[in-house]
C-alpha cells in the first residue's frame, strides 16, 4: 500500500529556485527583548555554538507533521503509518547530510552525548580508546578502563598527528578507536580530522568524529574523510527537538547489548520460569529503545536538507560576519583571543577570549543586562581546555550562526569596549555565584508568568 504522507514529511520540500541562494531563517530573529534600562532592543544572540535557534523551515514542517503524529512501527493505523514512515526515511537524510556508506547504522539518540556514550557501551573488550584531552566533555568523559589513553594537545595539527602516530604504536595489540572533534567548542578551530584518520587506518584503528560543532557550520563528508562513526545533535544543528545521531559501521553495534533495554529493542521475549529469554532486535532498532522522538528526529531531518541545500551561502555569511568579529576584538583593550593551532588557523564560527583585569561573568551579565546581548561565560563543557589555554576557569564566547547579524557583531563588540573602558552604567551583585543586575523590574514574557 502507498503511504500518502504530508508533503513536508519528506524532509525534502520543493523549494522555489529563487530561495535556493536565500539564506535559511531562524525564528527569533526579530525577537526584542528588554534591558535593565526600560528599553527593548533585538535579541543579539551570539550563543550559538551552545544551542542553535531553530529554522522557519524545521518550525513549519513541523507544526504540518504534528496532526499526524501517532505511534511508531507496529501500530496498524494510517497515521502510525505515516509517523513510521516520517522516522525512518528520516535515517536516509541524516545520511546523505553526512555523505555516510549505505550500510552505515543511522541510531537515533537525544543528542551528542548520549551518542557517544552509546557508542562508548558498544566497543570490544579491551579496546584501546585514544583521544585528545582538550575535547568536549561530551568526548571526554564516557570512556571508561585502563585502555583509555588521553593524548595531550599539542602546538600545531602536524604536532596532532605525529602524537597519534606515537601513541598507536605503543597502543596494545587489539581494537583501536580514535575519538576526534571535528571543531573545537572552545576556539571554533577545525581538528585535521582527515590526516588524523590517515595515520589511524596505517595502525588498524577506527575512527569517531565529534561534529557536534563541525555540522552547523561546515559540510560533512564521512567518506571523505574516512571515519567510522559520526555523532551530531539536532539543538546545534538548528533543530532544538531533542534529538542527536550516531552514524556508523554496525558490527560493533550489532555484538552490543543494547545501550537501554526495553520495548522496540526486543525481537522477542519468552518465559522460562525463573528468567526471562530475550532475542534483541537488530539495529538500529536494537539501540532505539522505548517510543523513539518522532518530532525530534524528523525535525533533525529537515534541518540535514535545508543546510544541505546552502552550504555555500552558510559558509560564506559566517566567515564574513567572523571576521568582522575578530577584527573588531582586536580593537578592545585587553582581549586576548583563545587558540590551540594559532591565530590563523581554519575556524569556525566560534571565539573566546579573555579581557585582563576583568571577570567574564560580569562582562556577560552586563551584555545581556544592558545591551541585549547573549553570549557564554565558563569553560563551555571543556574545562581542560580552557584550563589550559587561560591558566584559568573561565573565558568568555561569543558564537555565531544563521542568526546573527552585522549589527549585532557591531553592538557586541562596541558594548564590549564601552564596559572595559568606561564600565557599566548598572549595578550587580553575586547571586550563587553568578553576576546579576540590582533592582532587575525586567517582566518575563507571559507564558511564565
Amino acid at each position: 500500500m502507498t503511504i500518502a504522507i504530508p508533503r513536508t514529511a519528506t524532509t525534502t520540500a520543493t523549494v522555489a529556485a529563487s530561495d535556493q541562494r536565500a539564506l535559511p531563517r531562524v525564528v527569533g530573529a526579530s525577537l526584542r527583548v528588554p534591558l535593565v534600562t526600560g528599553e527593548r532592543v533585538e535579541y543579539a544572540n551570539l550563543d550559538h555554538a551552545a544551542s542553535a535557534p531553530c529554522l522557519e523551515q524545521v518550525r513549519d514542517v513541523v507544526d504540518e507533521v504534528l496532526p499526524w503524529y501517532a505511534s511508531v512501527h507496529r501500530g496498524a493505523g494510517f497515521a502510525s503509518q505515516v509517523t513510521t514512515k516520517v522516522y525512518e526515511q528520516a535515517r536516509t537524510s541524516v545520511r546523505r547530510f553526512l555523505g555516510a556508506r549505505s550500510s552505515d547504522a543511522v541510531v537515533f539518540t537525544r543528542n551528542t552525548t548520549d551518542a557517544l556514550n552509546l557508542l562508548a557501551r558498544s566497543l570490544p573488550k579491551r579496546t584501546a580508546v585514544l583521544l585528545f584531552d582538550t575535547d568536549h566533555h561530551a568526548a571526554l568523559l564516557p570512556w571508561r578502563g585502563p585502555d583509555v589513553r588521553r593524548l595531550r594537545t599539542p602546538a600545531t595539527p602536524a604536532a596532532a598527528v605525529l602524537e597519534l602516530d606515537r601513541a598507536l604504536r605503543e597502543a596494545p595489540v587489539g581494537p583501536r578507536l580514535l575519538v576526534v572533534t571535528g571543531a573545537s567548542n572552545v576556539t571554533g578551530e577545525v581538528w585535521p580530522v582527515a590526516e588524523l584518520a590517515r595515520v589511524a587506518r596505517r595502525h588498524g584503528a577506527r575512527i569517531a568524529l565529534d561534529a557536534a560543532q563541525l555540522a552547523p557550520h561546515r559540510p560533512v563528508d564521512v567518506r571523505a574523510l574516512d571515519v567510522d562513526y559520526t555523532v551530531l545533535s539536532g539543538h546545534k544543528l538548528y533543530a532544538p527537538f531533542g534529538a542527536g545521531v550516531l552514524v556508523g559501521r554496525s558490527d560493533w553495534l550489532q555484538a552490543a547489548e543494547p545501550y537501554l533495554v526495553g520495548g522496540g529493542a526486543t525481537a522477542r521475549v519468552t518465559d522460562h520460569g525463573d528468567r526471562l529469554g530475550v532475542a534483541w532486535s537488530a539495529v538500529p532498532e536494537r539501540h532505539e529503545a522505548g517510543s523513539p522522538n518522532v518530532v525530534g528526529v524528523h525535525a533533525l531531518a529537515v534541518a540535514c536538507d535545508v543546510l544541505g541545500r546552502h552550504w555555500e551561502q552558510t559558509v560564506e555569511h559566517e566567515r564574513a560576519l567572523l571576521a568582522r568579529l575578530r577584527a573588531g576584538l582586536a580593537t578592545v583593550p585587553g582581549v586576548r583571543e583563545l587558540a590551540l593551532f594559532g591565530a590563523d588557523h581554519d575556524r569556525v564560527g566560534v571565539v573566546s577570549f579573555t579581557v585582563g583585569g576583568q571577570d567574564v561573568g560580569y562582562l556577560s551579565a552586563a551584555l545581556s543586562a544592558e545591551h541585549g546581548i547573549g553570549v557564554r561565560d565558563g569553560a563551555f563543557c571543556a574545562h581542560v581546555a580552557v584550563h589550559r589555554l587561560t591558566g584559568g576557569d573561565r573565558a568568555l564566547r561569543a558564537s555565531l550562526g544563521l542568526g546573527t547579524t552585522e549589527e549585532h557583531v557591531d553592538r557586541f563588540v562596541a558594548a564590549l569596549r564601552a564596559l572595559v573602558t568606561e564600565g557599566s552604567r548598572w549595578d550587580y551583585e553575586l547571586r550563587d555565584g553568578r553576576w546579576a543586575p540590582l533592582n532587575d523590574e525586567r517582566a518575563l514574557p507571559p507564558f511564565l508568568r
